[in-house]
């Protein structure tokens, strides 16, 4: 029986989760069908304008992705902290930017709270708090974005019925070794497909788009941003140097293209030498982390503290975790 939804998140724990989506039908999601010839490969760019809106609306910031032909693989980061210094007014606009939210919500937007009695002014506070979770709720990200490509497609293809093969997968990522593996294997998810040779050609890819602004000497507004080594009073974001993480996606890129397994050319990132994993299992988790991890992922620790927030008595990926992260 599948896991809850709640059982999966806790925010307690950690604030990163890898989410997968997967298309059910024989017809792509994206790619060209060969059965028919007909190409689908429009429809990444519905998913990532959709995914990159979302982040905009939400108080949930994208650190990796990549659209492939039948599934999408996302890391996601709950701003938490975000969401709840928001105004009711901010709550309420974000909101309507995805759907039309109440009469009184609608008439607060429009004219502040001049014109609304105290009840109602009682009853749209009510109401900015159920959207305030709601739009730091992965669940709610989730279904907003495969819903509306969902329709499209049902729409472009002229019939109705389920699209995805059902609610999505959440993996846990509970410390920085698991997220920097995670984020890793999400953005060469092409390069292992064969879908492209390197990750500047990787498209509909985070990594694709953090190298395009990189060459700017920017960070992308609409994804996380890389914000160097841990400090005492770090600023929000990733806990890794933009340049370490690039190389080390170039590099690990490189190994896996040219099956190379166990080796990492030139010499070992010093992101690797701080999180402590080895250039064999670095190849390892970035090829197959959604085969050798099923659920949460983190060092024994942080694993053990999850598994008691969620009243479970069972640790399935300790193994594993001991083995690829140590």
């Amino acid at each position: 029986m599948p896991t809850a939804r709640k059982s999966q998140i806790s925010l307690i724990d950690t604030p990163y989760y890898h989410c997968i989506s997967r298309c059910v039908r024989r017809a792509f999601l994206c790619g060209k069908d060969k059965a028919t010839g007909k190409s689908y490969e429009h429809r990444r760019q519905w998913v990532e304008d959709k995914l990159l809106f979302l982040g905009s609306v939400f108080a949930i910031d994208i650190c990796a992705y990549a659209v492939m032909s039948n599934h999408n693989h996302l890391v996601l980061f709950v701003d938490e902290e975000q969401a709840q210094n928001w105004s009711v007014l901010e709550v309420i606009s974000r909101w309507h930017q995805l759907f039309k939210g109440t009469l009184l919500t609608q008439q607060f937007e429009r004219d502040g709270e001049e014109g609304l009695s105290k009840a109602e002014l009682v009853a749209v506070e009510e109401t900015a708090q159920v959207y305030r979770q709601r739009l730091m709720d992965i669940s709610w990200f989730m279904r907003v974005l495969n819903e509306d490509i969902a329709r499209r497609a049902n729409r472009e293809d002229g019939c109705t019925g389920r699209f995805w093969e059902g609610r999505f997968k959440s993996q846990a990522l509970l410390d920085e070794a698991a997220l920097a593996a995670c984020m890793a294997y999400v953005d060469l998810n092409p390069i292992r497909a064969k879908m492209a040779a390197t990750p500047e050609e990787s498209d509909f890819t985070s990594i694709q788009l953090r190298i395009k602004h990189a060459l700017r000497g920017e960070q992308p507004k609409q994804l996380a941003t890389f914000v160097g080594n841990p400090q005492q009073h770090m600023p929000k974001g990733l806990a890794f140097e933009l340049r370490d993480y690039m190389e080390l996606v170039e590099l690990t890129g490189r190994g896996i293209r040219e099956d190379k397994a166990g080796h990492i050319e030139q010499h070992q990132p010093a992101m690797l030498t701080r999180l402590h994993i080895s250039a064999d299992n670095w190849l390892k988790l970035t090829t197959q982390f959604t085969k050798v991890f099923h659920g949460a992922v983190g060092h024994e620790e942080v694993l053990s503290d999850f598994q008691a927030h969620q009243h479970r008595k069972r640790r399935p990926n300790l193994t594993n975790c001991e083995k690829l992260l140590a």
